[in-house]
C-alpha cells in the first residue's frame, strides 16, 4: 500500500500582479516556487513526526510536474491600493506522536501580523480542542497562548503570511502562502 503520509514539509509564499486574473495566480505561484507542479489541496493536519524544514531544503526536493499535495490560501483583487493577505497558521504538538493543525485564512484590511497571529490563532484552537485543553475564545491572543503554554502541550505556533496592497493601476494582484508535503 502506498504510504502517503508526509515526512517532511515546508512553507512558501508569493505575489503576483497581472492584467488578467489566472496569470497574476500564475506568477505568485512562481514567487513562491513551485509553479511547475501540480498542486493538490488538502485538509489542514500537520502530521506526525513530521519535519518542518526550509523553504530552500523543500523547493530543492522538489521536480517539475510533481503532485504536491498543499494546505494554502489565497487572496486576490483589482481594487487599486486595497490591502490583501494570505496566512498559513501551524500547531505543532509536544508530543511528535499526535498530528497537529494547520489553518488557511484570507482577509482584506489587515497587516502581515494580524492576518498571520489570526491564522496562528485558528490552528492552535484547533489543536488545544483536540488535546482537551479548555480555553475562552473571547480572550485575546496572548491570554490564550498563556493558557496553552501553561497546559504543556502545545509545542510551537507559527504562520507564513504574504500581504501586500492591490495594483495601483487595478491589475489582479494576487497573494498566496502555503504549506507544501512532501511525502
Amino acid at each position: 500500500m502506498l504510504d502517503l503520509v508526509a515526512k517532511k514539509l515546508f512553507l512558501t509564499r508569493g505575489k503576483g500582479i497581472h492584467e488578467d486574473r489566472l496569470t497574476s495566480f500564475e506568477y505568485a505561484l512562481r514567487d513562491a516556487g513551485i509553479a511547475g507542479t501540480n498542486l493538490v489541496l488538502i485538509s489542514s493536519i500537520f502530521p506526525p513526526k513530521a519535519k518542518l524544514i526550509s523553504r530552500k531544503e523543500g523547493l530543492q526536493q522538489i521536480k517539475p510536474g510533481q503532485i504536491l499535495f498543499t494546505i494554502y490560501s489565497k487572496n486576490q483583487t483589482n481594487e487599486p491600493h486595497r490591502m490583501c493577505s494570505a496566512s498559513v497558521g501551524i500547531a505543532q504538538p509536544k508530543d511528535k506522536d499526535r498530528y497537529g493543525y494547520l489553518s488557511e485564512y484570507e482577509a482584506f484590511g489587515q497587516t502581515e501580523t494580524q492576518a498571520g497571529d489570526y491564522a496562528e490563532d485558528i490552528a492552535a484552537q484547533m489543536l488545544a480542542s483536540s488535546l482537551g485543553i479548555p480555553f475562552d475564545v473571547d480572550k485575546n491572543w496572548d491570554e490564550k497562548r498563556q493558557q496553552w503554554k501553561i497546559s504543556g502541550e502545545i509545542y510551537k505556533t507559527q504562520n507564513i503570511t504574504q500581504q501586500t496592497r492591490g495594483d495601483k493601476d487595478g491589475k489582479w494582484t494576487t497573494v498566496f502562502a502555503a504549506a507544501v508535503l512532501l511525502v
